[in-house]
């Protein structure tokens, strides 16, 4: 009885515990802030003071203070980040306004008049859904459109012995169908002018989420300068190995942060977790660094290699017997006619109960025949019609006959042009050294709107770069922490969509309830025999087996052997 109580009461509380997880994930999350430094939560403030002596104070303090209003401890209140450490670029757009950013008035070269412009239209407003009052960012407002803004930095980054940080956040509020939410780190240039931001303005690096049908990307290009032609290649970094599809799917506010090391080591890390790392000269496509030796353009096969490692063997001859006419299959020979097989009766006839169609038209239609419908009569038989002897395998089928294969021994093996030096060589062995750039641009096609930016952020200094997510990304993750339905809010939504769920959740209610009820309710207990049932068995009745025990008990005693003797 014991372990069916330990096992109600173990049921009992996983299921609690199951219903409060949510509820104290956000807790958490409010109280603690992504790492406990700023976040400014409000919480049910604890006014009672220890000790008796204190009463009477704590009574005149009540009296003249005003009454206290106690917030629910999952309320968030928002308060605008603030750079603290060195930065170049930090924009939180909690003034409201688009004050220092440059809207592009270019025209994009390779695309049609009517949607050459770069007239989409950006806002500075709060999220459609904000779960952080107060909160403002930078929202593309427009579809089908080419959106181009951008801003100075406070000073052009150099690439040094520092690395370079850069993060923002992005809420896909509508979804996305087809669109970038990438930035570019516009490239230091003398006749660099912002009015004229467009697709090909040069950038040192591109970098953020993007997505068309079911590619889903997050970018990280750099621009490589080549040191002895002095042109610019893009560099690709390798795809990350992580699911992307929940950041551009779930409407909710992802952080997204670059790291480039002086040691030529990089990081892609969406919420502060890292999903793509490596090197740039070794995870980058095409490579910083072309091959010392490349093929030779001017070296030819000659016309007497021979490639092929077999060949048909040219002292082979077809044996005589060999048969290339013979069919693959022939009739069985040993089968034999079920019997009761009626020859005389067509598998299918006419259906006697179809009627030609009124509308039937014999000159334009042919002759009207009634559809076939099979044979009711050989529903019994083992067959109607033509009996055919089944048809098996020919055993003397041999098919057409060819040589046998050999080793060529003429073989040269697969032909390649010789190797040369690559007159194109070199090698950098730093390749983060990229040029400085002095601005920061979103240059944007999506068919979706009210894509949501926010908070960005370039520093060349990790700690500072924290305490800037903390401040800003941590505190709206916190708040959307908070607002999260319960367990069972999200459970009927998740019915909702997938009909299929009731089932599950039936069967979870209602397994522990069988359980319990078969360990608590069901255990029966040994009913006592009546006088006629002990005698029509050999079971001894209750004052015979007490007696029967006592005699045990005497034999198992010490001095008993020593009273028989």
């Amino acid at each position: 009885m014991n372990q069916r109580v330990g096992l109600f009461v173990l049921l009992a509380a996983g299921l609690l515990c199951l219903s409060l997880a949510p509820v104290s994930r956000a807790e958490d999350l409010v109280e603690d802030g992504p790492d406990g430094d700023d976040a400014d939560v409000e919480d049910e403030m604890d006014l009672g003071l220890a000790g008796d002596e204190n009463e009477d104070l704590e009574q005149d303090v009540q009296d003249e203070a005003p009454p206290v209003t106690f917030i629910s401890p999952l309320q968030v209140t928002y308060k605008a980040p603030e750079p603290k450490g060195e930065h170049f670029f930090a924009e939180s757009f909690d003034r409201g306004t688009l004050d220092g950013w440059i809207l592009s008035i270019a025209k994009k070269d390779d695309a049609d008049e009517e949607i050459a412009k770069y007239d989409g239209k950006w806002a500075v407003e709060e999220m459609k859904d904000s779960k952080l009052p107060g909160d403002k960012g930078l929202v593309l407002k427009s579809r089908a459109k080419h959106h181009a803004i951008s801003a100075h930095l406070l000073r052009p980054f150099t690439f040094d012995t520092m690395p370079l940080i850069i993060q923002y956040e992005v809420n896909f509020q509508s979804g996305i169908d087809c669109g970038g939410a990438y930035v570019k780190l516009l490239t230091e240039t003398p006749d660099l002018d912002l009015d004229q931001f467009v697709d090909k303005t040069p950038y040192t690096i591109m970098f953020g989420p993007d997505k068309c049908g079911e590619d889903y990307k997050l970018h990280f290009i750099f621009r490589h300068k080549n040191p002895k032609t002095g042109e610019y290649e893009e560099k690709h970094a390798k795809k990350p190995d992580a699911d992307l599809r929940t950041y551009f799917t779930d409407k909710k506010t992802h952080l997204y942060t670059l790291v480039v090391n002086p040691d030529n080591s990089f990081e892609v890390l969406v919420d502060q977790t890292v999903v793509n790392s490596g090197s740039l000269l070794t995870d980058m496509t095409p490579p910083v660094n072309p091959p010392a030796e490349i093929e030779d353009p001017d070296d030819h096969k000659p016309e007497d290699w021979d490639e092929r490692p077999k060949i048909q063997d040219p002292d082979a001859v077809k044996p005589e017997d060999w048969d290339e006419d013979a069919p693959a299959q022939i009739p069985d020979e040993a089968a034999v006619k079920p019997d009761g097989w009626l020859d005389d009766e067509p598998e299918y006839i006419g259906d006697p109960d179809a009627i030609k169609p009124e509308d039937w038209d014999e000159d334009m239609d042919g002759e009207w025949e009634a559809p076939q419908i099979p044979n009711p009569t050989c529903e019994t038989a083992p067959g109607c019609g033509t009996w055919k002897r089944p048809m098996i395998d020919n055993p003397s089928y041999k098919g057409k006959w060819k040589p046998p294969m050999i080793d060529n021994p003429n073989y040269q093996g697969i032909w390649k042009p010789r190797k040369i030096a690559n007159p194109a060589f070199f090698e950098d062995l730093q390749p983060f050294k990229m040029s400085p750039f002095s601005a920061l641009g979103l240059e944007l096609w999506s068919m979706t709107s009210d894509i949501f930016f926010d908070n960005f952020f370039i520093t060349n200094d990790r700690n500072t770069a924290d305490r800037w997510a903390s401040d800003s990304w941590g505190l709206k993750k916190a708040a959307e922490g908070a607002a999260e339905p319960g367990l069972a809010a999200q459970m009927l939504s998740a019915a909702e969509e997938r009909p299929w769920l009731w089932v599950v959740y039936v069967l979870t209610v209602a397994l522990p309830l069988v359980l319990i009820f078969v360990f608590c309710c069901t255990g029966k207990k040994k009913s006592s025999a009546s006088p006629a049932e002990y005698k029509k068995t050999d079971e001894p009745q209750p004052d015979v087996k007490e007696e029967e025990e006592e005699e045990e008990a005497e034999k198992s005693s010490p001095g008993y052997s020593d009273l028989q003797l």
